[in-house]
C-alpha cells in the first residue's frame, strides 16, 4: 500500500468511526462525569502503554477545564515502579487506588485499546482495579475499543470505539480516545473555564 493510499484508508476510517460511534453511549458518559464532579467526587484514570499518555493528558484538562479533581497512577512513576518491584505488575492500580481511598462517590475512566482481558493475561492491572471500583461502589467509565473487553461488562458507560479497519485497530482507538475525552471536558454541562484559545476570541 503506498503512502496516498495508506492515508485515504484512515481518513476514511476517521470518518467512519465518526458516523457509527454509539452517541447513546457518549452522552451517557458525560452524565456519569457530571454526577461525579456533582457529587464531589475524584476521577482516576487508567491506561497501559499509549493510553498511559492519553491518561495523564486528561487529567490535566479534566482538572483545568472542568474542574475535577483528577489523577493518573502513571503519572507517578516512582511509586508505579516501586508497587511493580514489590507487588508485582497486576496489581499496580488496585494497589494505588487502596491508597488513595477509593470511595463511591469517585469515577474511574478506563482509557484502553481492548479494556481488559485477565483469561488471555492483556492488561489485567485494569481488569483488578476495576473489580476494586466495583466493591467500593465508585463508578466506571470506558473509553476502549474492539469489544470493549472487562471494562465494558462492568462499566456504568462504556464508549466503544467501532473497529472499521482490522488492520487500524489501535491507531483509530486511540486517537479517538483523544477527540472523545476533548467532547467531555469541553461539553458546556462539565467545562468550567474555556480552554486558552476560545477564551481570546
Amino acid at each position: 500500500m503506498d503512502i496516498r493510499t495508506y492515508m485515504e484508508a484512515y481518513f476514511e476510517g476517521v470518518i467512519k468511526i465518526a458516523q457509527t460511534i454509539d452517541k447513546n453511549a457518549v452522552e451517557k458518559a458525560v452524565k456519569v462525569l457530571l454526577g461525579i464532579k456533582n457529587g464531589g467526587g475524584r476521577l482516576f484514570i487508567l491506561g497501559v502503554g499509549g493510553s498511559a499518555g492519553n491518561a495523564g493528558h486528561a487529567v490535566n484538562d479534566f482538572r483545568k477545564l472542568v474542574g475535577l479533581e483528577s489523577y493518573a497512577p502513571t503519572d507517578n512513576v516512582s511509586e508505579l515502579t516501586a508497587r511493580t518491584n514489590d507487588e508485582g505488575w497486576d496489581t499496580v492500580f488496585e494497589k494505588w487506588l487502596e491508597g488513595s481511598r477509593l470511595k463511591p462517590a469517585d469515577g474511574i475512566l478506563v482509557i484502553s485499546v481492548g479494556g481488559g482481558n485477565e483469561e488471555k493475561n492483556i492488561s489485567v492491572n485494569i481488569v483488578k482495579a476495576l473489580k476494586y471500583a466495583k466493591e467500593t461502589g465508585s463508578k466506571i467509565i470506558g473509553l476502549v475499543g474492539r469489544d470493549g473487553g472487562f471494562t465494558a461488562k462492568v462499566a456504568d458507560a462504556a464508549v466503544i470505539i467501532p473497529v472499521v479497519r482490522d488492520d487500524m485497530i489501535t491507531p483509530l482507538t486511540e486517537a479517538y480516545h483523544a477527540v472523545i475525552w476533548h467532547m467531555f471536558v469541553s461539553h458546556p454541562e462539565l467545562k468550567t473555564s474555556n480552554a486558552k484559545w476560545e477564551s481570546t476570541r
